[in-house]
């Protein structure tokens, strides 16, 4: 049970620690493009005080070399210079394929009204002309760099976790089915010999009942073999009357429990088919019945009820035992999970992989109150329709 809170937590931190390092790339980030925002709001005050000193006809004589090479210096930031009745003088860095078309270095004049504010010229004698600028691409593309780059670091990483966990669900399968036909093999010749043992004492012992008692449990025995044998095999399913597979279970769970435990059967028609694999369906059934069992502590009551819903049966197991923790429901269908202290936690991970593998049903908890309960539904598909239609 601890290894799912481990994990849990070592989620928490790689993500917490996935977020610092991308916090600390956003902050990092804004810091130089708003310092690069400033250098760039300078270059352009500069570059329009060259173009006052060029346009100022009292510099007549002097030199023009240094303003001048600092209006053509400017390869980087679009700027647009218009007059004090915003009539475009002179605009620079814009697309070049679109320049000569008015309507584009209008929209791209409004553009940079938005962005920023404009840097006055003044001409003298009253005249004033105005510079509008937007931000140069490499500072754009440097805003949105680290959001790109957070989101490519989420993709590599979603990525890897699919891989990983496709990875180590392979494995698991591999690990359950392997596991699965070594048990089924070493039951195998002890429960053939069991048989014969029995078979023989039918001929030779007086006690029917001791014999009849011990050929059940052999019969048992060679069940518990025939389903592990049958994991990791594509199983047949075929149309069993759900009532009477649930009925065979609930009858052998009643033998082999405390009379202080109630356990009722609960159909609401008769004849509702569903197509399944008895052998492994009934595995599911007893190992509800024990967890619930267990989950009462030695009193209490059990009600399997089946609900037709269209096409699909619900079978809900319904206890009155100490409840699961909300926190804990996801994780009871995991290997390995248990509250017992010797248990292995694979019965319920066990059904799951009958339910929703071999079956393509789902299983899940419905519901469950601390000291109230639980309850534990199955969905399976419904046969009943198509028989008849048929």
């Amino acid at each position: 049970m601890d290894i799912y809170y481990r994990k849990q937590r070592w989620k928490l931190y790689l993500f917490l620690f996935a977020a610092l390092i991308g916090v600390g790339s956003l902050l990092y980030t804004n810091r130089l493009v708003k310092v690069l925002a400033t250098e760039e709001k300078k270059k352009v005050e500069l570059w329009a005080e060259a173009t006052r000193q060029l346009a100022d006809v009292n510099l007549t004589g002097q030199d023009f070399g240094f303003p001048l090479h600092v209006v053509q210096y400017n390869t980087t930031i679009p700027v647009i210079l218009v007059d004090q009745d915003e009539n475009i003088i002179e605009k620079r860095n814009l697309d070049s394929l679109k320049m000569g078309n008015p309507d584009y270095v209008r929209r791209q004049l409004n553009k940079m009204k938005d962005e920023n504010p404009p840097i006055k010229v003044d001409l003298g004698d009253g005249l004033v002309n105005y510079v509008y600028y937007r931000n140069s691409i490499l500072l754009t593309k440097l805003t949105y760099y680290p959001y790109i780059q957070l989101g490519v670091i989420l993709l590599f990483i979603m990525v890897a976790y699919l891989a990983f966990s496709a990875s180590r669900k392979a494995e698991q399968n591999q690990v359950w089915v392997g596991l699965s036909k070594e048990t089924a093999h070493q039951l195998g010749t002890p429960t053939s010999s069991l048989i014969g043992w029995v078979e023989l004492l039918k001929e030779k012992h007086p006690d029917k009942k001791l014999v009849s008692e011990l050929e059940k449990d052999a019969g048992r025995l060679e069940q518990i073999t025939e389903r592990f044998s049958k994991i990791g095999s594509k199983p047949v399913l075929v149309n069993e009357n759900i009532r009477d597979v649930l009925q065979d279970s609930l009858d052998y769970m009643k033998s082999r429990t405390s009379d202080q435990v109630r356990m009722d059967l609960r159909v609401e028609n008769n004849n509702t088919l569903v197509p399944i694999n008895r052998v492994l369906f009934q595995w599911v059934v007893e190992n509800l019945c024990k967890n619930a069992v267990d989950a009462m502590e030695g009193s209490g009551s059990l009600v399997i009820s089946v609900k037709e819903q269209g096409k699909q049966i619900y079978i809900d197991f319904d206890d009155s035992g100490k409840g699961i923790p909300k926190n804990r429901q996801k994780t009871i269908f995991k290997p390995g999970f248990t509250t017992k202290q010797r248990g292995w936690g694979l019965g319920l991970s066990l059904a799951k992989r009958i339910v929703e593998i071999y079956h393509r049903g789902k299983i899940f908890v419905l519901q469950s109150e601390a000291g109230k309960g639980t309850t534990i539904r199955i969905i399976l598909h419904n046969a009943t329709l198509e028989t008849l239609s048929e």
